[in-house]
């Protein structure tokens, strides 16, 4: 399995150690007008740098929030800095997934320790006050970018409002853990705090990093604590024309290293026919359990026992980009 090219330059994120309120590379800028706290996260995992070109970014343009606060965040620092171009997808984490930790249970259970559940508690006392977050992504196969709303119809209104990217995800998470993006509030249906995670493109791709700056932009202004104009010129894109709704029906999850497709897919493939054979695993076939069955972020860059290698999704509606 070959490894994409990295087109990106990787920043130097060192200057931005210093955070607020004891917490290495978060930073909170509170305006003290009323208004939401709003957060852009990056380095959820640590070959995912799109994000932490935005952040740094953003981090060095000085912004300052017209209303309410804003957090600007890199999170899973350690992996950042053991990335090795030779070894690209190693550096997704160090100990384990910091994305699969996301639950009260399991950040208050002392007994279990790690670099990520480390870094995770850290930030949590953060993350407990935001109310829109904003997580950013990529992806390991080259495929157009998508937003991962959750679950729950206003994950969806949210990213009608964004506007953009083109595909909606909607899916209950993996059952390796949870994530960030339905921690707590942000999962929770009756709760007005809300989350999008946007998955920009491939990991090193130049136009994943045309997509991070976009998305932000738009979040950021939609929030109301910036203003167009206190954002990089150019950073917003056109908006697509539609968008469409794809609900995650089930996942499919590798049970040994044995595991393979049927065909080198990347993403959005959709299958006509129930029945089709898509892979194996340990040597059965893997089948689509419905008609127009669509490939959600299919890859085995992280293939081991328990890890979702893809997702199967049902399009669930079209709704235009608001």
């Amino acid at each position: 399995m070959s490894a994409y090219p990295i087109e990106i330059t990787f920043p130097d994120i060192a200057a931005h150690e210093s955070g607020s309120a004891g917490i290495p590379y978060v930073h909170t800028f509170d305006s003290g007008v009323a208004g939401p706290h709003v957060m852009i996260n990056a380095l959820t995992h640590g070959n995912e740098v799109c994000g932490a070109i935005v952040v740094d970014a953003l981090l060095r343009a000085n912004p300052r929030p017209r209303r309410g606060k804003l957090t600007l965040a890199f999170a899973n620092v350690d992996a950042y800095r053991s990335f090795d171009a030779s070894k690209p997808d190693a550096s997704r984490f160090v100990d384990q997934d910091f994305n699969r930790v996301w639950t009260a249970k399991t950040l208050d259970d002392a007994s279990r320790d790690s670099i990520e559940l480390r870094r995770a508690r850290a930030m949590r006392p953060v993350i407990d006050t935001v109310d829109l977050l904003l997580d950013l992504h990529s992806m390991h196969e080259k495929s157009k970018p998508l937003i991962v709303a959750g679950p729950l119809e206003k994950g969806i209104e949210l990213s009608a409002r964004l506007g953009t990217p083109a595909t909606v995800i909607c899916d209950e998470g993996h059952p390796e853990g949870r994530r960030m993006r339905d921690y707590e509030g942000f999962g929770d249906p009756s709760s007005s705090r809300n989350a999008l995670l946007v998955e920009c493109g491939q990991h090193w791709e130049a136009s994943a990093v045309t997509v991070a700056r976009d998305v932000t932009a738009r979040f950021l202004v939609l929030s109301g604590v910036l203003d167009k104009e206190d954002l990089p010129a150019g950073w917003i894109q056109p908006a697509p024309e539609e968008m469409l709704v794809v609900r995650v029906t089930e996942p499919v999850v590798a049970k040994s290293m044995d595991f393979r497709f049927a065909d080198h897919y990347t993403g959005r493939e959709v299958f006509p026919e129930a029945g089709s054979v898509i892979g194996w695993s340990e040597g059965e076939p893997v089948k689509t359990p419905y008609d127009d069955c669509m490939l959600v972020m299919p890859s085995l860059r992280q293939l081991r026992p328990g890890v979702t290698v893809v997702r199967l999704g049902r399009i669930e509606r079209r709704i235009n980009s608001l």
